[in-house]
């Protein structure tokens, strides 16, 4: 076997090299467009329709296909119904809500880039020579709902803050160079995919003020800004279009926006045009219509239905020649027409393979300690004093081990919590494990123990199969959530009985209406799954070792009963921090510290701004306590609608008793807001409030700008 893949690898490399010799297509200097004139000149129709497929090479032209992996939280060559021949143990990082729990952009850079490097080293490393370079990420969607299944894909509730992740995660998986990209970042699912019941054949409908400034601004900004030119469509219908089939694809994506790149079908979704939507009779219709529209990746059985288009005349060849050129933009910025890429000696001479480098591990031990929140700290019961603590009792089910979603890749190694307290405290104290309370097991254990950590949550994938969530509360792909309290809750309870001080280690993709326990608990820590270093990183923040500072993007409701129905699309009816007129659990951007803040002299770098203008906003922070730790700076804009919105934020680490200047960059385009009027974004004549604070609710320090 390992003999027949060396002969096959050896046969395409001599395919390339004498390809190399003789085709325009393969010279860099070339104009990008007659480069793919060219190579689309020699394509047989056969290989045009191939070109449509997830993944193409053509050996003959000396073309070997980018193929595709995902890519939310570490690289995957898996998935539901994804299957990419044997997987490759890779760096796993908390899932992509707790990435976006550290409000750290160049973290979230740093985490792409990673994945964009293992991404080439398994692509081109004769060891593996498999993957792609085509990396399903971000998710761009916005989590309008807690109650959607995959809350833990995207970045949370506001489309600045999501924007700007998407862009910093976009770049960072293409990387700095100007002409080559290390791999190709493809966000996920273009347009407003947050309900998963009914999501094939559901629409999600709304005004075009909501479309601009809200579920499609992070596709905007990651296209615009960021650089992506890849994304995929979404199942649902957006205002009774498909968005595999609708007229933004082109009209506003491609003509507005300039992507000119990869537009994919989601899996399934060719054929769901007819058995799910009813959009069209028959899949040659379909099949037109996707491509019609700009499609042109399929990750459906596609060609007999494009063939049989072909015949019936309802597509052309030149149809097929307009939409493929993107799928060869794209090669041609990750260098595979060419050899002249600074990433082509990516796993050929470095031999080390990069999720094993220590240097690696301690990233992903630094974003799983900055992504936990602190959501209470009655009494600074933590961080616990190793020196003084001599038993802890560890009770709960996902204390013991490492889980991972639908989408998170194979772990290399894993750290569970009880790994990582073990790691922290050595010999020194004694640590008791239980899973739960039977025979009073958890009881027991809590109440013969100095402290006791009750870690509960949501199982990421309902410990159960394709379209199952037995517990009401968990949510993934395909299944929303029915319930937003925790059933687990009791097992706190119980343990709390026993011992005052009990911790509630809550790990979880979702927003969770625990009221008693953030009535009762003395201290509640909340981590996301899926880091291969989750144990150490809750370690480092339990013992003090970091000061925890990260801070939620998502307004944790009290009840079910404060959210408005699941398919009304409709923010301004009650959703997000936005437009909510319900006292939360959590307000979005909260999250404590085991140090304080205070917040003065706040000053604008000018007092009118206009389109181009860019205007400083600065302001002093002392650290007023007794550990060094980080803060995260909000900057919100409140407008003649009374309407609060995130405009800016900074991480910026403090040293205790050390005040510092902060000073954060807004600019005219960030300010804008979309005209029905005129048909684009203005800044609109109003004298708007800035507003700086810790959170959405925790407003400290106000100015008033002047838009000219």
């Amino acid at each position: 076997m390992k003999r027949a893949f060396v002969c096959i690898l050896g046969l395409f490399v001599s395919a390339v090299t004498f390809a190399q010799r003789q085709y325009p297509f393969q010279n860099p200097a070339l104009d990008d467009e007659k480069r793919i004139d060219n190579v689309i000149a020699q394509l047989t129709i056969d290989e045009k329709i191939n070109c449509l497929s997830t993944s193409f090479s053509i050996p003959r032209l000396g073309i070997r296909g980018s193929g595709n992996s995902e890519g939310l939280h570490g690289l995957s060559q898996g998935g539901p119904g994804f299957n990419n021949g044997p997987k490759t143990p890779t760096t796993q990082f908390p899932q992509a809500i707790g990435l976006a729990q550290t409000w750290d952009e160049a973290l979230v850079k740093r985490v792409a880039a990673q994945q964009a490097y293992e991404a080439r080293y398994i692509y081109q490393s004769p060891k593996y020579y498999r993957a792609g370079l085509v990396v399903w990420g971000p998710n761009a969607d916005m989590g309008r709902d807690p109650r959607w299944g995959r809350t833990e894909e995207c970045y949370g509730e506001d489309p600045f803050l999501t924007s700007r992740l998407v862009t910093a995660f976009v770049q960072g998986m293409q990387g700095d160079n100007p002409r080559y990209w290390m791999a190709a970042s493809l966000m996920k699912h273009f347009l407003s995919n947050s309900n998963e019941n009914g999501r094939t054949f559901t629409s999600s409908d709304y005004d075009e003020t909501l479309f601009r400034e809200y579920y499609s601004y992070p596709f905007y900004k990651g296209v615009t800004r960021g650089g992506s030119r890849a994304f995929m469509a979404a199942y649902n219908s957006y205002n009774g279009i498909p968005c595999a089939v609708n007229p933004v694809l082109k009209n506003i994506t491609i003509r507005e926006w300039g992507q000119n790149g990869i537009i994919a079908t989601d899996g399934g979704a060719f054929k769901m045009l007819v058995t799910d939507h009813h959009y069209y009779k028959t899949l040659q219709e379909a099949a037109a219509g996707c491509i019609h529209a700009g499609i042109n990746m399929f990750l459906d059985d596609y060609k007999e239905a494009v063939r049989g288009a072909l015949r019936q005349h309802l597509l052309s060849e030149n149809d097929l020649d307009s939409v493929i050129r993107g799928r060869f933009r794209v090669l041609i910025r990750l260098g595979l027409l060419d050899d002249h890429s600074p990433y082509s000696s990516i796993g050929v001479k470095d031999t080390i393979a990069p999720w094993t480098k220590a240097d690696t591990k301690a990233l992903v031990r630094k974003v799983t300690s900055e992504s936990v929140v602190l959501l209470k700290n009655e009494q600074e019961l933590l961080p616990l004093d190793k020196q003084r603590i001599r038993s802890i009792a560890l009770i709960g089910p996902y204390a013991d081990k490492v889980l991972q979603d639908w989408y998170g890749g194979e772990h290399s190694y894993q750290v569970s919590i009880l790994q990582g307290l073990k790691n922290a405290l050595g010999n020194q104290v004694k640590i008791t494990f239980v899973k739960s309370n039977k025979i009073d097991s958890a009881v027991i254990a809590a109440r013969n123990s100095d402290v006791a950590i009750v870690c509960i949550g949501n199982h990421p994938t309902g410990n159960a199969g394709w379209e199952q969530a037995p517990v009401a509360s968990d949510g993934k792909e395909a299944v929303d959530r029915s319930a937003l309290t925790l059933e687990q809750e009791d097992l706190a309870k119980v343990v709390f009985q026993s011992n005052p001080k009990t911790i509630l280690l809550l790990t979880s993709s979702f927003p969770f209406a625990i009221n008693w326990s953030q009535e009762h608990l003395p201290a509640i820590l909340q981590v996301t799954h899926g880091s291969q270093e989750m144990g150490n990183g809750v370690a480092d923040v339990l013992f003090g070792d970091v000061n925890p500072a990260g801070r939620l993007v998502h307004t944790w409701p009290k009840s079910i009963e404060d959210l408005p129905a699941m398919m009304d699309y409709d923010i301004r009816h009650g959703r997000t921090y936005m437009y909510s007129q319900k006292t939360p659990l959590y307000p979005f951007g909260f999250g404590l510290s085991y140090t304080t803040f205070s917040y003065s002299n706040l000053r604008l770098s000018k007092q009118s701004v206009g389109n181009n203008d860019r205007l400083t906003v600065s302001l002093d922070i002392t650290n007023t306590g007794k550990r060094d730790g980080d803060e995260v700076v909000q900057i919100y804009v409140k407008g003649s609608d009374g309407v609060r919105r995130l405009k800016g934020f900074k991480r910026v680490n403090m040293t205790s008793g050390k005040t510092k200047t902060v000073s954060i960059e807004l600019n005219g385009e960030d300010l804008m807001r979309w005209s029905s009027e005129s048909g684009q974004f203005i800044l609109p004549k109003e004298n708007p409030e800035i507003e700086a604070g810790a959170s959405s609710a925790d407003i400290r320090l106000r100015g008033f700008i002047q838009i000219e």
